[in-house]
């Protein structure tokens, strides 16, 4: 049983796909619950949906108290739901990214980014925890990413640093989020990882991405379908460990 955030388009739609063919019944956690249906009819398995807004709390415990009457437990939770830049992912991708300067950028947009890619999955998690803790080997995978490194975006040969804002920010707090969790769960044996899809073609992106969606997933997936001898605390992507 598994549930992922954000999961009706791009790499969330992905990961559901390919962990409904290792035979998981998969929850689509969608903002809009018509786009999460019509993303779910395109997958071969048991899919459900759930309309699931990570910033709204009020949708995150509705989505918590619909998979606990329904299903009773949740094995894996893989925390996708994340943006690049405020707004919506429907509007024209933007040719300014002051947004993403914090000598300049405006709080409103900080924050929604913040709100989405930190706040979010504290929430998400804090809220399906009771369902995880009925599974006998609980898994919970948070995207991150490479450009919240702070290891690599200390380094002055990278040119990626010109663009440590906003969005990198939220990565990097959202990583120190995961290696929170990860510790406080590691008694219960619940393990917590952070999977970096790379610079995947997604709307994220303007679809300018070098890896396709398939390799994208595919770290998210390996560390969801880990054993109970498998990690926690970890970022890594498919081709190994992430510096810090």
């Amino acid at each position: 049983m598994a549930l992922v955030t954000g999961a009706n388009k791009g790499i969330g739609l992905q990961i559901a796909t390919e962990l409904a063919v290792k035979g998981l019944t998969v929850i689509i956690g969608a903002r809009d619950l018509k786009k999460g249906a019509k993303a779910a009819n395109g997958i071969e398995g048991d899919i459900h949906v759930v309309q699931l807004d990570v910033t709204d709390q009020a949708s995150v415990e509705a989505a918590a108290a619909f998979i606990g009457a329904e299903f009773d437990r949740l094995d894996v939770l893989v925390n996708n739901a994340g943006i690049v830049r405020p707004g919506s992912s429907s509007d024209p991708f933007p040719t300014d990214f002051s947004f993403n300067d914090l000598t300049k950028a405006p709080m409103d947009a900080v924050r929604e980014v913040w709100e989405t890619n930190v706040f979010g999955v504290i929430a998400v998690t804090q809220a399906m925890l009771p369902l995880l803790r009925k599974s006998k080997a609980a898994r919970i995978v948070n995207i991150g990413s490479t450009g919240g490194s702070l290891s690599w975006n200390s380094r002055t040969d990278n040119d990626h640093r010109k663009m440590f804002g906003t969005y990198s920010t939220s990565k990097s707090a959202a990583h120190a989020v995961s290696l929170a969790f990860a510790f406080a769960l590691e008694d219960e044996g619940i393990k917590v990882n952070i999977a970096c899809p790379g610079h995947t073609a997604t709307a994220l992106n303007n679809f300018s991405g070098a890896r396709s969606i398939e390799e994208g997933a595919r770290e998210a997936v390996r560390l969801a379908m880990a054993g109970p001898d498998g990690p926690t605390g970890t970022f890594s992507d498919e081709d190994g460990p992430v510096a810090w």
